[in-house]
C-alpha cells in the first residue's frame, strides 16, 4: 500500500488524505484528486468508493476549491472496478455495490465546481464512467478508453452507456458497447469525447494550466455555465434559452459581473471574489 508523502500532505494542506490510495493535492483554488492504486491500474475497489463519495460530499460545499482535476498514476487512469470483488457475493451485495457507483458518479457529475478528467492510461469500465462524469477530458497519448463489460457478460452500471450515447451519439456508442472495443485518444478527440491529447509528461501541466484557467474566471458564471448547460441539454430549445436569459439577469446583479465590465473597460485583469 502507498503511503502518502510528506511533499504531498504539505501541498494539500491538510494531515489526512480521503483514502489511501485517493491522494489530494491543492494548489491555490485548483484540488487534484489522484487515484493512487498504480498496481491495480487504478482499480477502485468498494472501500474507495465509498471514499469518494464521502470526498466529493464535503468538496461541494467547499468554496475555497473553483476547479477539480481527476487523475491516475502510472499506467492506470482508473481500469473499472475491481473485478474480484464480484466473484461469488450475492445478488443483493452485488445490486447494493452498484448503487454505491451510481452514488459516486453521480455526485461526480453534479458538483458545482467545473471537473477536469486528466486521463493518463487505462480508463476502464468505471474509469471510463468517471472521466464522462467530469466536465472536460484531456487525455494522453498513452490513454486509452473502453466499456468492456459485455466481455463479462455484463454491461455498463455507472452511467456509461447513457453518457457516452449524449456524448459521441447513439451509433458510435452501441458500436463501444456491444464489441467492448478500446478507443485511442486521437479517435476520442475527433468525436469530440476528449478536448485535447497531448504526450504524456505533458498531461498534469495541461491540466493545471486549464484548472487554473477556469478558477481565474468569475466562480458564480462558471458554476452556473455548468448547470445551466447541464440542464439545457437535455430541455427544448425555448426552454433552455429561458434559463439562460434568467440566469443572465442574475449574474448581472453580482459584484463579479460589475468588477469584470469595470476590468474590461479599465484594461486590467478583474479580480472575482465569487460575490
Amino acid at each position: 500500500m502507498t503511503e502518502v508523502s510528506e511533499s504531498t500532505e504539505q501541498l494539500s494542506g491538510r494531515k489526512e488524505q480521503p483514502h489511501e490510495h485517493l491522494v489530494e493535492e491543492r494548489d491555490g483554488a485548483v484540488a487534484v484528486l489522484r487515484i493512487d492504486r498504480e498496481h491495480a491500474l487504478g482499480a477502485l475497489s468498494r472501500g474507495m468508493v465509498e471514499a469518494l463519495v464521502a470526498y466529493l460530499d464535503g468538496l461541494a460545499h467547499d468554496d475555497s476549491v473553483r476547479v477539480l482535476v481527476v487523475t491516475g498514476t502510472g499506467r492506470g487512469f482508473i481500469a473499472g472496478a475491481d473485478i474480484r470483488e464480484y466473484d461469488g457475493v450475492s445478488q443483493a451485495a452485488f445490486d447494493d455495490y452498484q448503487r454505491l457507483g451510481r452514488a459516486a458518479f453521480g455526485r461526480l457529475a453534479s458538483l458545482p465546481q467545473p471537473t477536469i478528467a486528466a486521463v493518463n492510461g487505462y480508463a476502464f469500465g468505471g474509469g471510463f464512467e468517471v472521466a464522462l462524469a467530469c466536465d472536460l477530458i484531456l487525455a494522453s497519448t498513452a490513454a486509452r478508453f473502453a466499456l468492456p463489460e459485455v466481455k463479462l457478460g455484463l454491461l455498463p452500471g455507472g452511467g456509461g452507456t447513457q453518457r457516452l450515447a449524449r456524448a459521441i451519439g447513439v451509433r458510435a456508442t452501441k458500436e463501444l458497447v456491444m464489441t467492448g472495443r478500446s478507443m485511442r485518444p486521437d479517435e476520442a478527440e475527433r468525436r469530440g469525447l476528449v478536448a485535447r491529447v497531448v504526450e504524456p509528461d505533458e498531461l498534469m501541466p495541461a491540466a493545471r494550466e486549464l484548472a487554473r484557467t477556469l478558477a481565474a474566471r468569475a466562480p458564480r458564471a462558471v458554476r452556473e455555465a455548468k448547470r445551466l448547460i447541464d440542464d439545457g441539454v437535455e430541455a427544448s430549445l425555448e426552454t433552455g434559452w429561458t434559463l439562460e436569459q434568467g440566469v443572465l439577469s442574475s449574474l448581472y446583479a453580482t459584484a463579479d459581473a460589475r468588477e469584470g465590465i469595470r476590468a474590461f473597460i479599465e484594461k486590467r485583469d478583474p479580480a472575482f471574489t465569487g460575490d
